[in-house]
C-alpha cells in the first residue's frame, strides 16, 4: 500500500487532497481549487494606480488579465488516465474535478454524496458565471492562455506575488489551467455517482467504499474502504456537533485497520494546544468528544457578526458578507434577521447570486442532510430554514447579479448583502466593495485564512470596518487522540505539521507522518482472508508441520474476488488422496539426513560445499554403499543423481522424512 499526500490544503476553502495506492488501484481524495491563489489577479474596475515596490504593493503589480486556476500544485504530474477512484469529501472539494474530468484518457469513478453533487454543482455553475462576467472586460484574444501568465512575466512579478504563482520553487506554474465550459462541466457532473450517507458501493469487486457524515458542511462526509489488504478510514475536516447538517458519525469508522487521518484545520493553532493534546482520556474522552462547546462556541461566533451588523446600518452604513460556506450564511440569515426585529430595524437583506434561487430552494427540501434539530423543524411542520419565511416576508430578497432589473429596481440601501466570497475578486462583491469601500460606516466580513492586505489591495484606500471572522473548521486537537482511542485502529497516518501531538507513548497504536509529496510505503495491515464453502471445507486432509505450529492441507477450487473478499469456490472433485504426489518443503538438516540414510542401509559423508552459478550455495553428500550417488542439497531442491533407480528412490524417500510434506 502506499500513501501520497499532494497537498495539505488551506482550510475550509481549499481541502487537502491525497493518492492511496491499494490492491492495484489508484484512489483521489478529492480535487479542489486554490481560490486563494486569485488574489495574484486585477480586478474590473481596477483601482488607482500607484508606485511599485517590493515592499510596498500597488494594484498595477497584480496580474491585469483574465484569470486562470490553480489547481493542486501536484497533481498535474500524475497520469490522469492512472487514476481509477476518485472520492470527493465536501462541495469545494469537487472545484477542480471538471479538470480533471475533460483530460484525455481519464476513466476514473467518480463518488460523491447526493448533496454534495448537487452543491458542488452550484457552486462551479456560479464560478463559470461570474468569470464569465469577467472576460466581458478583456475579450476572448488570450482567452487560451493569457499572455500575462506565462513564465517571462511571472517571473517579473513582486517577490510575494510570484511565489504565490509560481511556488517557492519556481515549479507551479503547470498547477494553473484556464477555467472549465460549462459543457466541460455538465459533462463532469453525468460522470459522478452519488451516494447517500452508509450507503455501500463496489468497485471492481475488490473495494467496498462508504461516506459517512463529517459534519463539516451538509453533504460532507468521510470515507470508509474496505479491501482484502486491509480496512481504511478516511476522516477529513470534521466537526461532532454541528447547527444545520449531520453531525460526524465516527462511531461508523470504528475498528479499521488504518485510518488516513487528513484534518489540517488546527495546524496553526498546534503551539496552544499541545500540553492539552494527552489530558482526556477514558469516560472523560467519550464525554469531551459529545459536548456541545463547539457548536456554543459557534452561536457566539454568529451572533458577534449580527451584533457587528446592526451597529453599521444603526450608522447608516452597510454590511457586505462574502462566504462561502453554506451552513453559516443560512444560520447568519436567521440570526440577523432576528437581531434586526429586535432592535426594530427595517433594512432589507440580499442574497445575490447567479444560483441563489436554485441554492435556497434545494436546502429546504433536503432532511436527510441536516442535524436533528432541523429535523424536528420538518416534523412539527416548520421550515428547516429561517429564509424560507423572511422571503415570504419579503425582508430577504434574491438577486442573481448586482445589476439585474430586479436589483436595480428594489434596491435600498443601508442594506446587509450576502453574496460568494471567490477571494474578492469575482463576481457581485467587486461591484459592491468599490461601491462601499471609502463608507467608514461600512462593515465588511471575511472568513480568517485570507490574505486580507493583498485581497484588499484593489480596493484601497478603504475606509469600511473589516471583521475577520474563524468558524469551526475541523477537528480540535483536544478531542483527536480520545477519538482515536473509541475508533482502535491498528495504525494512523498523521500530518508531519501534527508531529508534536501526535507521537506520545501513550498512543494505543502505531503512528506514520506524511509530508507533501513525498510516497509513504505501509506494510500489509492483515493477512488476507479467504470464505470456504462447507462442502470444499470438509474434504481437507491437515498435516501439521515439523518446524511450525500450523497445519496445512491441499485444495482445489476456483479463487474470485468479489465484494472486497477472497471467495474459493469448490471446482473438480479432489484427486485421491493416496494417488496424489508427496509434496515436501524446506531445506533438509545435513546431520538428519545422513542418520535417516543410514537406518535405510546407507552409507555417506558430506564433500566440500560449492558456490554455483546463482550464486547459491550448495551442500553435497557422496554416497558409497550399496552404490554410488550424489545428494545436492540447494535452498529450494534437493537433486539425487543415481545409475541404481531403487538407490535413488530409498534416497528420496530418506530425503522426504526429514522434511515437512503433504
Amino acid at each position: 500500500m502506499k500513501f501520497t499526500c499532494l497537498s495539505k490544503g488551506g482550510g475550509f476553502n481549499f481541502p487537502s487532497c491525497h493518492i492511496l495506492h491499494i490492491c492495484g488501484f489508484r484512489i483521489l481524495f478529492d480535487a479542489p481549487l486554490d481560490l486563494s491563489a486569485l488574489t495574484i489577479f486585477s480586478p474590473v474596475p481596477v483601482g488607482p494606480d500607484g508606485l511599485s515596490g517590493e515592499e510596498a504593493l500597488c494594484c498595477r503589480d497584480l496580474v491585469h488579465a483574465e484569470p486562470c486556476y490553480k489547481t493542486v500544485k501536484n497533481l498535474h504530474l500524475w497520469d490522469a488516465s492512472f487514476i481509477d477512484v476518485v472520492l470527493i469529501s465536501s462541495p469545494m472539494g469537487m472545484l477542480g474535478l471538471p479538470f480533471l474530468t475533460r483530460m484525455k484518457g481519464f476513466s476514473a469513478k467518480i463518488y460523491v454524496t447526493e448533496a454534495t453533487a448537487r452543491l458542488g454543482e452550484l457552486m462551479m455553475k456560479d464560478l463559470v458565471s461570474v468569470h464569465m462576467e469577467f472576460r466581458q472586460f478583456y475579450g476572448d484574444e488570450e482567452s487560451a492562455f493569457p499572455q500575462r501568465m506565462k513564465w517571462e512575466e511571472l517571473d517579473q512579478l513582486p517577490s510575494r506575488l510570484k511565489e504565490i504563482a509560481l511556488g517557492k520553487d519556481g515549479e507551479e506554474l503547470g498547477a494553473w489551467m484556464t477555467l472549465y465550459s460549462a459543457a466541460d462541466l455538465k459533462d463532469c457532473v453525468q460522470k459522478v455517482r452519488t451516494l447517500k450517507y452508509g450507503e455501500e458501493t463496489c468497485y471492481n469487486g475488490t473495494l467496498v467504499i462508504k461516506a459517512v457524515s463529517s459534519g463539516l458542511e451538509i453533504g460532507a462526509c468521510n470515507w470508509a474502504i474496505n479491501s482484502p489488504k486491509g480496512d481504511i478510514a478516511f476522516i477529513s475536516n470534521s466537526i461532532f456537533l454541528s447547527g444545520h447538517s449531520m453531525d460526524f458519525d465516527y462511531h461508523a469508522l470504528e475498528g479499521n485497520d488504518l485510518i488516513l487521518y487528513s484534518d489540517f484545520s488546527f495546524v496553526h493553532t498546534m503551539d496552544d494546544l499541545d500540553s492539552e493534546f494527552n489530558s482526556a482520556s477514558g469516560t472523560d474522552s467519550l464525554r469531551s468528544l459529545a459536548s456541545a462547546d463547539g457548536i456554543l462556541e459557534e452561536r457566539g461566533k454568529l451572533a458577534f457578526v449580527c451584533s457587528c451588523a446592526v451597529d453599521a446600518v444603526k450608522t447608516g452604513g452597510s454590511v457586505l458578507i462574502p462566504i462561502d460556506r453554506l451552513g453559516v450564511v443560512l444560520q447568519l440569515l436567521e440570526e440577523i434577521s432576528a437581531s434586526l426585529d429586535s432592535s426594530n430595524l427595517k433594512v432589507p437583506i440580499y442574497f445575490i447570486s447567479s444560483v441563489s434561487e436554485e441554492l435556497l430552494a434545494f436546502t429546504n427540501v433536503i432532511p436527510e442532510w441536516l442535524c436533528r434539530e432541523r429535523q424536528e423543524k420538518l416534523f412539527s411542520g416548520k421550515a428547516l430554514f429561517g429564509h424560507v419565511e423572511l422571503m415570504k416576508e419579503k425582508k430577504l430578497h434574491v438577486f442573481p447579479a448586482v445589476y439585474s432589473t430586479e436589483s436595480l429596481m428594489n434596491w435600498q440601501e443601508p442594506c446587509i448583502v450576502f453574496c460568494p466570497d471567490w477571494s474578492l475578486r469575482l463576481g457581485p462583491v467587486v461591484h459592491l466593495l468599490r461601491r462601499w469601500c471609502g463608507d467608514q460606516n461600512s462593515l465588511l466580513v471575511l472568513e480568517n485564512g485570507i490574505d486580507t492586505e493583498l485581497a484588499l489591495l484593489p480596493f484601497k484606500p478603504i475606509a469600511m470596518k473589516v471583521l475577520q471572522c474563524s468558524f469551526l473548521s475541523g477537528i480540535n486537537l483536544r478531542k483527536v487522540q480520545p477519538l482515536l482511542e473509541i475508533l482502535q485502529p491498528k495504525v494512523v497516518l498523521f500530518p508531519e505539521d501534527l508531529k508534536q501531538v501526535s507521537s506520545g507513548e501513550s498512543m494505543p497504536f502505531s503512528v506514520l507522518h506524511y509530508s507533501e509529496n513525498e510516497t509513504l510505503l505501509i506494510s500489509s495491515l492483515k493477512s488476507s482472508e479467504v470464505e470456504l464453502p462447507m462442502e470444499l471445507a470438509t474434504q481437507f486432509h491437515f498435516k501439521k508441520l515439523k518446524q511450525e505450529h500450523i497445519s496445512v492441507a491441499r485444495l482445489k477450487g476456483e479463487l474470485l474476488v468479489g465484494n472486497g473478499k477472497y471467495q474459493l469456490i469448490s471446482g473438480s472433485k479432489q484427486a485421491d488422496q493416496k494417488c496424489r504426489p508427496v509434496l515436501c518443503w524446506g531445506s533438509p538438516d545435513i546431520e538428519t539426513l545422513l542418520a535417516a540414510l543410514s537406518q535405510r542401509g546407507i552409507k555417506g559423508t558430506v564433500g566440500g560445499g560449492t558456490m554455483d552459478s546463482k550464486f547459491e550455495n550448495v551442500s553435497v553428500v557422496h554416497v558409497h554403499e550399496p552404490n554410488r550417488a550424489c545428494i545436492e542439497i540447494r535452498v529450494t531442491t534437493s537433486v539425487v543423481t543415481a545409475a541404481d533407480e531403487d538407490l535413488a528412490s530409498q534416497i528420496s524417500d530418506a530425503i522426504c522424512s526429514v522434511l515437512a510434506s503433504t
